[in-house]
C-alpha cells in the first residue's frame, strides 16, 4: 500500500467520516491537500498558450537569442532562477542562464518603469557555469548559484556594480538561496540526491565576504526538531560539504527556497516535496508531498522553484509535470493549480517572482516550444493577486 492509499484508508477509517482538515492537520501534521484555488478554474489557453483564471492576462517580455523589445540586448539562453529588485522608479527582473560559461552562462536583467514597460536590459554576470537558481538579499543584490560540483555563489548587483564570488558560502552543487533578516542568515539548498540544507551566517550582515557555513542536522523522519552544525571545510575539498558532518539530514534534490514570517520553505524534486522549517519553534515538517494528497490526483509534480506573496501564499513551479505553477496556502494547508503552460512539454517553469506591489508575476519557460535552451521565453502575468 503506497502512502496516498494509506492516508485515504486511515481517513476513511475514522468513523467513516473524513476529519476536517484543521483537526487532521493538528493531529498528524498532514501536508497540503487538494482544494479549489482562490481564483477559480483555469480558462482556455490564451494567445501565449497559457491557461489562467478569470481576470488574469499574460504577456511575453523576452525570448532567448532575440533582442528584448525596446533595447539592443539579446536575451540569454535557458532562463532559470529569478527575482524582482525595486529600483525606485520601477523594478528590475533578474534571471539566471543555466548553460555553460562557453555558451554564455551567468545572469541578466530586465529594467521596467512604474508602468511595467521595459526600459533596459543588460548582462550582470558572465563566465560562470549552469547558474540555476539563487536568491535576493535585503540590500537588493542577487545571489546567483552555480549548479555544478564545487559550484560557487556569486553576488551580483542589478542596481549597478561588478559581480563578486562568495566562496565562504560553500562550494557544492548550489541551487537556491533565501535571506532571513531576523536571524541575519542565508539559507541554501543543494541539488544532489543526498543533498543537504545549509545556512550561512555572515560575519557582518550585509557583507557576505566572510562568515560561517552550517548544515541542518535532524533524524530520518519527515518531521521533528533540528539543530545546526558548522561545516569544517566550506571549500568542499577534499571532502564534499555534504559528507563532513555526521547526522546532517539528507534531502532528495534540493531546489527552490523561500523565507517569510519566521519560516523557511524549500523544495526537493527527487520526491516531489515542499518542506517547512519553523525557525521560531525549532521544528520541521512537510508542507506538501505528492504521495499524501487526497482526494484525487496530486496537482503538483516536478516540484522546483518557489516564491511567496505578502498574503502568505506559496507559488511553486513545475520542472516538467503538467507545466503548472501551483499555489499552496500554508494557512489552510491546501494546494491548487494557478496556471498551466500548454504545448511546451519538453520545458520547465523557472524563476517565479512578484513585483513589490504584488500585482505582477514574472517567470520563464526555460526551453519554450522548441525544447532547446535557445528557445527560452520569459513571461509576465498581471491580475488581481490577493
Amino acid at each position: 500500500m503506497d502512502r496516498r492509499t494509506l492516508l485515504r484508508a486511515t481517513v476513511a477509517g475514522a468513523g467513516g467520516i473524513a476529519l476536517p482538515f484543521t483537526a487532521w492537520s493538528a493531529a498528524y501534521a498532514s501536508p497540503a491537500q487538494n482544494a479549489t484555488g482562490p481564483y477559480g478554474a483555469l480558462r482556455a489557453a490564451d494567445a501565449n498558450g497559457i491557461q489562467l483564471p478569470s481576470g488574469f492576462t499574460s504577456q511575453v517580455v523576452a525570448r532567448s537569442r532575440q533582442t528584448v523589445p525596446g533595447t539592443s540586448y539579446r536575451w540569454h539562453d535557458a532562463p532559470d532562477g529569478g527575482a524582482v529588485i525595486p529600483n525606485g522608479n520601477g523594478w528590475i527582473y533578474v534571471s539566471n542562464s543555466e548553460v555553460s560559461s562557453s555558451s554564455g552562462g551567468g545572469a541578466s536583467r530586465l529594467v521596467f518603469n512604474s508602468s511595467g514597460q521595459v526600459t533596459g536590459a543588460s548582462r550582470i554576470l558572465s563566465g560562470t557555469n549552469q547558474n540555476c537558481a539563487g536568491g535576493k538579499t535585503p540590500w537588493n543584490t542577487w545571489l546567483s548559484c552555480e549548479e555544478i560540483s564545487l559550484g560557487r555563489v556569486w553576488e551580483t548587483y542589478p542596481l549597478g556594480g561588478s559581480a563578486v564570488v562568495r566562496p565562504a558560502m560553500g562550494r557544492f552543487k548550489h541551487e537556491a538561496a533565501a535571506a532571513d533578516p531576523v536571524r541575519q542568515v542565508i539559507y541554501l539548498t543543494e541539488d544532489e540526491t543526498d543533498g543537504k540544507f545549509y545556512r550561512y551566517i555572515p560575519a557582518a550582515w550585509g557583507n557576505l565576504s566572510a562568515g560561517t557555513l552550517q548544515v541542518f542536522r535532524a533524524g530520518t523522519a519527515t518531521s521533528g526538531s533540528f539543530t545546526w552544525a558548522d561545516v569544517p571545510d566550506p571549500d568542499g575539498s577534499p571532502t564534499q560539504t555534504r559528507y563532513q558532518v555526521s547526522g546532517a539530514k539528507a534531502f532528495n534534490g534540493g531546489e527552490g527556497c523561500h523565507y517569510a514570517d519566521n519560516k523557511v520553505w524549500f523544495t526537493t524534486k527527487g520526491d516531489n516535496r515542499v518542506w517547512q522549517v519553523n525557525l521560531s519553534a525549532g521544528t520541521y515538517e512537510l508542507a506538501y508531498d505528492d504521495n499524501l494528497v487526497s482526494p484525487g490526483t496530486a496537482p503538483l509534480t516536478g516540484v522546483d522553484n518557489v516564491t511567496g506573496t505578502p498574503s502568505g501564499d506559496l507559488y511553486v513551479a513545475e520542472d516538467g509535470g503538467n507545466m503548472e505553477i501551483c499555489l499552496i496556502n500554508p494557512a489552510s494547508a491546501t494546494v491548487s493549480v494557478f496556471l498551466r503552460i500548454t504545448g511546451q512539454g519538453a520545458s520547465e517553469i523557472t524563476g517565479p517572482a512578484f513585483t513589490p506591489a504584488g500585482n505582477r508575476l514574472y517567470f520563464s519557460s526555460q526551453r519554450g516550444t522548441s525544447g532547446a535552451s535557445s528557445g527560452g521565453i520569459t513571461y509576465c502575468v498581471t491580475g488581481p493577486f490577493r
